[in-house]
């Protein structure tokens, strides 16, 4: 266990969270003996990267609160598979099935996939299939069969009989049409199979029962086993309560029904959890990622080009900052990564707290040493032209020689990751200069310049030797542009590696014939 000083001290956020969590709700978390967090997940539409963000934050305040105290924890996953099929997605086949359809709860409507029972049934399995991936622990639970095997009745029974309080509540923050029509319980309409928003028109609290106005019609119907789901706002309140959630994170999006579903929870006669709202996350347009456009980078396509955790690490920094997610991004949360994990090994305790990715590996990080960054291996695919990872494995002990790959599985994943992300992503937008007169005179005095060098070197002394030759050569104001010169003729690029270390791995005559090619 970590020490106590250092507990208390600490500010990294899951700590932060876990320590505001046991002091919120102290008395009922004694009472009940246990810690019950929740993520929730609209299945609408294909589980995103943002779904998957919410489990990964909600488990490292699991695992600190695992070092703050000794009582049980669980992690609610939580699908509203019963809400009504709004619009159809436009990342899913058969979409004239779906629009078929519309209105109906997720769990009735057709799998466009032709997989699974229901549209519901399919996202609810994707969900659960790439957090087993993650080896996250969690406890799955779908509100249609919480509604309709009777355990939200008791619940549903006391929103009832709080219905004028709740509608006080709501009510003020509806426009006036919406107002009119306005009600907490929804009905599934036994002749379409459509969750309906229509207006009350008789209340029956003894018997649970309601009639609505169904477009002139008497339609009555029970509250309990899932004749009726809830609006957005009063299901959140209700699942608070019936659950006994002690915390839930949220996006920035919902924070307006968190404040409405806590005034719903203390009107009916709990607590509200503890809460944790968090910046959405945005393409590379700037625009929310939304399950319904399949818009931003998916998992799949992060965990084809790096390490699940390298999107943990993702996942852990800056919750509280809008972030986006492209393909690009991917590169730089590597570097960032091994950087991390270079640091680790001469950190002492208060400082690990403090490093993502303690929270990332739940405190057992690897001792692997790092041997190049994430891009100066990019370099190195391009350079060496290694197509497969026995090719660029063979390039690295060339230089190497002490290495082997079974002691090192970070980076041989790293070198597969490597390859396929230089050719989906970097490739494509390489744009190499083609240098003017003075700038290839500069580039052959560098040549000349590596002719004095050799591979026994000193990667610094080849940087300042480097560094010489730009100042003799017209860059004696302005170094930057002299290694932009340099990155931009030889990596089609403004930025690129530490050339020191990039030649002296690479070799001097390797580096020569390259810069040579290049002008030429």
């Amino acid at each position: 266990m970590i020490k106590k000083e250092n507990l208390d001290k600490t500010s990294a956020w899951p700590f932060v969270e876990a320590k505001k969590m046991l002091r919120e709700r102290k008395s009922f978390i004694e009472k009940k003996g246990k810690i019950t967090l929740q993520t929730g997940y609209g299945p609408s539409g294909l589980p995103h990267i943002g779904t998957f963000g919410e489990v990964a934050r909600t488990t490292m305040i699991v695992n600190a609160l695992k070092q703050l105290t000794d009582l049980k924890t669980e992690i609610i996953t939580f699908s509203d598979d019963m809400d009504g099929l709004r619009k159809v997605p436009d990342n899913v086949p058969k979409k004239d099935l779906l629009e078929k359809n519309l209105h109906k709860p997720l769990t009735q409507v057709p799998d466009p996939f032709g997989k699974f029972n229901s549209f519901g049934e399919h996202n609810n399995q994707m969900l659960k299939n790439f957090l087993d991936d993650f080896n996250f622990q969690y406890n799955f639970k779908s509100s249609t069969e919480l509604y309709k095997s009777g355990f939200f009745n008791p619940s549903l029974k006391i929103i009832l009989e709080n219905y004028d309080g709740i509608m006080n509540i709501i009510l003020p923050t509806l426009g006036k049409e919406r107002q009119k029509t306005y009600c907490p319980f929804l009905p599934i309409c036994p002749d379409t199979g459509h969750v309906l928003e229509i207006p009350v028109k008789e209340i029956d609290k003894e018997k649970s029962k309601i009639i609505f106005d169904n477009n002139g019609k008497s339609l009555e119907q029970s509250i309990f086993d899932g004749n009726c789901k809830l609006q957005w706002k009063v299901d959140w309140a209700m699942r608070w309560y019936a659950l006994d959630i002690d915390f839930e994170m949220y996006g920035k999006d919902l924070i307006e029904s968190a404040i409405l579903s806590t005034k719903i929870i203390k009107l009916i006669g709990k607590k509200n959890p503890s809460g944790f709202a968090y910046e959405l996350f945005l393409d590379e347009k700037g625009e929310k990622i939304s399950k319904s456009k399949g818009n931003g980078i998916t998992i799949d396509q992060w965990l084809k080009y790096a390490s699940p955790e390298s999107l943990s690490l993702y996942m852990y920094q800056n919750p509280k900052r809008a972030k986006k997610l492209y393909k690009e991004i991917v590169s730089k949360t590597v570097d960032e990564y091994l950087d991390f994990l270079e640091k680790s090994k001469t950190q002492d305790e208060s400082q690990l707290l403090m490093n993502p990715l303690w929270h990332v590996h739940n405190s057992d990080l690897p001792k692997e040493k790092m041997i190049m960054s994430f891009s100066m291996l990019l370099n190195l695919v391009e350079t060496s032209n290694a197509d497969s990872k026995e090719l660029l494995w063979k390039f690295v002990k060339k230089y190497k020689t002490n290495i082997s790959e079974k002691n090192y599985p970070i980076f041989d994943k790293l070198i597969g990751y490597a390859i396929k992300y230089f050719n989906d992503v970097i490739k494509i937008k390489k744009k190499y200069k083609k240098p003017n007169k003075e700038e290839k005179s500069a580039l052959e005095a560098l040549i000349e310049t590596l002719d004095k060098c050799d591979d026994k070197m000193k990667p610094e002394d080849i940087q300042t030797m480097i560094y010489s030759t730009g100042k003799e050569n017209g860059y004696s104001e302005n170094l930057r542009e002299w290694f932009k010169l340099i990155y931009e003729v030889v990596f089609g690029d403004e930025n690129g590696p530490r050339m020191g270390f990039f030649i002296s791995f690479f070799g001097v005559k390797e580096t020569k014939d390259l810069i040579l090619n290049k002008i030429k």
